[in-house]
């Protein structure tokens, strides 16, 4: 797959804004039991660009919801108008999002490149490989996955640990190894 192209340079601070309006918009749909509609045709051509996307929620700093894709699939508007509304009321580690707490609600947009695998030979190898502040990671074993956006890393500065609580996440023991496991890196660009 083709590296996806930043959209840094592409975007404009209204195409940003216009995207956290529609990520609104969506979570607002639900309060009312509908799904936003949306038609890529219906917006300018870089909000069209198939990109990855997560929409983090949260009220008083504190997590609320955070659903995502990490692989581009459809267009970007599309993309955060279905992740705003599936964190708001279909992240399984929270119940549905009530009214009352809209008003309160901060809505943050990542937007992903495409993930590049690492290639290392041991965990003392990736672990000199990962870019904290920079990397997003992906790490599979099997049928098991999770991932860790880079604001994460504001959280978990340490990589030791950063890969420790990832391998958590993804349902493994934190000191498990394995010549088979998988890990790729993305970035993400962050809106606000």
């Amino acid at each position: 797959m083709a590296p996806m192209p930043s959209t840094d340079s592409v975007l404009t601070a209204a195409h940003r804004q216009e995207l956290l309006g529609l990520a609104a918009r969506s979570i607002q749909a639900g309060l009312t039991g509908d799904r936003l509609k949306v038609r890529a045709g219906d917006f300018p051509q870089p909000l069209r660009m198939t990109r990855a996307t997560f929409v983090t929620l949260t009220i008083d700093a504190q997590l609320r919801g955070c659903i995502g894709t990490l692989e581009a699939r459809r267009a970007l508007v599309e993309d955060v108008a279905s992740n705003a509304y599936s964190a708001a009321f279909e992240d399984p580690r929270f119940a549905p999002l009530e009214r009352g707490e809209f008003e309160r609600l901060d809505i943050h947009l990542s937007l992903l490149s495409a993930p590049e695998p690492i290639q290392f030979g041991s965990e003392k190898d990736l672990l000199a490989q990962i870019r904290p502040s920079l990397d997003g990671l992906v790490l599979e074993e099997g049928a098991r996955r999770g991932t860790f956006l880079p604001s994460v890393w504001e959280q978990l500065p340490d990589p030791v640990e950063f890969l420790r609580h990832l391998k958590r996440k993804a349902g493994l023991p934190a000191d498990y190894w394995s010549a088979t496991l998988r890990v790729s890196r993305y970035t993400s660009e962050s809106i606000p």
